[in-house]
């Protein structure tokens, strides 16, 4: 049972980060199909569900890796949950620092300034979510992460109608970030800074991780079978009603990570996990599992080869120059890339052709590890 249930959580987690590298590897931004974009605001795509899908399958995992703490005491959790927060963490910002340096139109090497580089993001945001989940599952148990995901949805949802509205530049987490890490710490690829993964949002993001947290609780309790399944997609679909009676009210909102967001994304995976379940525990289908569990083996690892693997195509030979977001440049290798290999295709087609192949790249990487049984944890 044991390594049943593992293997539907590592298909889920493949299927998402398979997904999620796609949708950050576009050929190119302007020429991509809708759902593999994120909503220009309030709205939903198949791309706002990749990153709190990551965050539900953190928290399965963290079901099964937090009953190996039952035994350390207090002080040595706190400080394994704190040292593995931190070096995600800092494997985020380093990431967003990298290449590290510049070429000057002299063809000097001038690093970086760190006074300009993002201190937030997509890794900040799972390492601190992963710890604050960690802190209150561990001293406050279930009990304590029942409350907490009711008083965080209603306390941010206050905080957002109560000091500011929900435009960009108006909402209450903007202020509070332009506040506390200042504009050329934030995220630039808006046309603005601002920050979807900002210091307020990260309050809601936090319920993401401990309903996969209770949904690996109670798949461990009631096992593996048609109940189980059932009442589990009975729960999504539930919660999925609630999401569209909480949209009338709080529109759903990735870059704010709105209340009726948290519902849309965890009802979603309430449903999908499930079918994954089914497919895989009674009906025994195991054929097509293979692919994505390479991708849930090595995670964060394959995740962060993406990025750096784009960064470095986007960067050389760029002439050194840090290139715009999301857009092409027109000396650097990826767009060599895409338009000589995958656009004869169409814009749209090979846009969407250059990031499978990114993901298919990283695969083969992640399949050379899986093969050798080398599994880089973090």
């Amino acid at each position: 049972m044991q390594q049943q249930r593992y293997l539907s959580l590592d298909v889920l987690r493949g299927m998402d980060v398979a997904l999620m590298i796609v949708v950050n590897s576009l050929g190119s931004f302007e020429t991509a199909w809708s759902p593999l974009l994120h909503a220009p605001w309030n709205g939903f795509t198949l791309t706002d569900l990749v990153f709190p899908t990551f965050l539900f399958v953190v928290g399965n995992s963290m079901f099964f890796s937090m009953q190996k703490y039952e035994a350390m005491g207090n002080g040595a959790v706190l400080t394994k949950i704190l040292k593995r927060t931190a070096i995600i963490f800092l494997i985020g910002y380093l990431l967003y620092w990298f290449p590290f340096f510049n070429i000057t139109e002299t063809g000097e090497l001038a690093f970086r300034p760190l006074s300009h580089t993002r201190i937030l993001g997509v890794l900040q945001r799972i390492a601190l979510c992963y710890g604050i989940a960690a802190i209150i599952i561990h001293y406050f148990k279930v009990k304590g992460a029942a409350w907490f995901m009711g008083i965080a949805l209603v306390f941010y949802t206050w905080v957002v109608w109560a000091f500011g509205d929900m435009t960009m530049e108006g909402n209450a987490g903007h202020k509070l970030d332009l506040l506390v890490l200042g504009a050329d710490h934030l995220y630039q690829g808006e046309g603005k800074p601002f920050d979807p993964e900002g210091i307020l949002s990260t309050i809601p993001a936090v319920v993401n991780v401990l309903a996969g947290y209770l949904t690996a609780r109670f798949i461990s309790l009631k096992g593996n079978g048609y109940e189980t399944i059932a009442r589990l997609m009975v729960a999504g679909a539930v919660v999925l009603l609630a999401a569209q009676w909480v949209n009338l009210f709080i529109p759903m909102n990735k870059k704010l990570w709105t209340a009726s967001y948290v519902f849309q994304t965890v009802g979603l995976d309430l449903l999908i996990l499930p079918v994954i379940m089914f497919v895989i525990e009674c009906l025994g289908k195991k054929r097509w599992t293979p692919f994505f569990e390479v991708f849930g083996k090595n995670t964060l690892f394959i995740y962060i080869l993406s990025e750096v693997l784009v960064i470095v195509m986007y960067w050389i030979p760029n002439g050194g120059y840090w290139p715009v977001p999301g857009k092409v440049q027109p000396d650097s290798v990826l767009s060599w890339i895409y338009n000589n290999i995958f656009r004869w295709t169409g814009d749209y087609t090979g846009s969407f052709l250059f990031g499978v192949w990114v993901m298919l790249t990283c695969w083969v990487v992640g399949y050379i590890l899986h093969r050798k049984k080398i599994y880089i944890k973090v």
